[in-house]
């Protein structure tokens, strides 16, 4: 077996397939990292490691056993690793005393979810900007803020292309409907696909001269709560209709893929509570949201989202008005000054590519860091000795 590269970086991620998506959205950002600091995969699924290998040329390894992984570790010699989420056996990786480790996300969200105490564990916390600081300052006790590191959101610099076409010239506007999955808890369920998700489509579509785009969270398509698989094929039945009954509207469901690559060519969108409600706030400040709330709780919601100020919110009674709501915001939008007021809360005075840049610059320092930490001559790769 042939010994493994060195690498400047581990982007390590333990779950399963069902998760894989919060890895894939940084696989572009990380094969960007590593044209100047090398870059390695650290899985713990074979079926994770087996995907991840077909979507990146960055070196993917795969060590399920607890102790292959320690074997491993030393022979990579990383300085820095980087996690997208909050797997406990993140821990594994973390009993690493030789490197610094960085907790990255997956997303920024006012999801309950994104205030978690294993944030304690890292030696850095990178977020965002002012309201990830907020919320994790806030909702965490003797927690040292000095780990927190805004950056942006890479992610959001990708620029994908398209991959809905695009019906401007016909006169249709789009509006995507994109809810979030149910969460591991109740307390982290925001999704509205099985309360009202069908009543949204049937709403959307009731719109004059309107195609709908259907984008859901990844996990929705897999789902196994009887609620949501019932939610989410009704949603499917009514786009088909929809699309048999009127066939040059574009009207689709758009299950799998990136969905910042259908953002661009959308006039509006109706989310949960979750990161593709704050990267529409970002990528498309200038478009209309609207934001569910299964909870049924506005001051909560408005205390807790922020975003949420900047939006029309939904409960299960406004479905009634939602086909006019829409059509009130696509001809004026009311909340447009407060979006950008907003957009500034949440990701600082960051414009596109900058958080590329950021990252880039914070992941070197670090890898400066650690080399002074340890005692390391990076330009003669020995120990320096007194």
């Amino acid at each position: 077996m042939l010994k493994p590269p060195h690498v400047d970086v581990i982007a390590y991620f333990a779950d399963d397939p069902t998760r894989i998506y919060q890895l894939l959205q940084w696989i572009p950002v990380l094969e960007g990292l590593d044209t100047t600091h090398s870059v390695g995969v650290v899985t713990r699924d074979p079926e994770t490691a087996g995907i991840a290998a077909e979507r990146t040329h960055l070196p993917v390894f795969c060590v399920p056993d607890f102790d292959e992984m320690h074997q491993l570790y030393p022979q990579l010699d990383a300085k820095v690793a980087v996690y997208c989420n909050n797997s406990m056996r993140n821990f594994h990786s973390l009993l690493d005393h030789r490197m610094l480790h960085v907790h990255i996300n997956h997303g920024e969200s006012d999801k309950q979810s994104m205030v978690s105490n294993n944030a304690k564990a890292y030696d850095r916390v990178f977020v965002a900007g002012e309201a990830a600081a907020q919320r994790i300052e806030g909702g965490l006790l003797e927690f040292d803020a000095t780990k927190l590191v805004r950056i942006g959101r890479p992610q959001l610099d990708l620029q994908p292309e398209p991959i809905i076409a695009d019906v401007s010239a016909s006169g249709r506007r789009t509006v995507l409907y994109a809810p979030t999955w149910e969460g591991d808890a109740e307390y982290n369920d925001y999704t509205s696909v099985g309360l009202f998700g069908e009543r949204i489509a049937r709403a959307i579509l009731a719109v004059p001269d309107v195609r709908l785009v259907y984008k859901p969270h990844p996990k929705v398509t897999t789902s196994e709560t009887p609620e949501i698989a019932a939610g989410h094929r009704a949603i499917l039945e009514v786009l088909a209709a929809a699309a048999a009954a009127e066939p040059g509207a574009g009207h689709e469901a758009v299950l799998e893929g990136d969905i910042l690559a259908v953002m661009p060519r959308c006039d509006a969108m109706v989310t949960d509570v979750s990161s593709v409600g704050l990267d529409w706030l970002y990528l498309r400040t200038d478009k209309p949201i609207l934001i569910t709330d299964r909870h049924h709780d506005p001051e909560t919601l408005r205390r807790e989202v922020p975003v949420s100020r900047a939006a029309d919110v939904l409960e299960a009674e406004d479905m009634a008005t939602l086909t006019e709501l829409l059509t009130a915001r696509l001809a004026h939008d009311e909340h447009r000054i407060a979006r950008a007021a907003m957009r500034h809360h949440y990701f600082d005075d960051v414009r596109v590519g900058e958080s590329t840049q950021r990252f880039h610059a914070e992941i070197a320092a670090l890898c400066e860091l650690r080399d002074r930490l340890t005692g390391i001559d990076p330009e003669a790769d020995t120990a320096v000795t007194a």
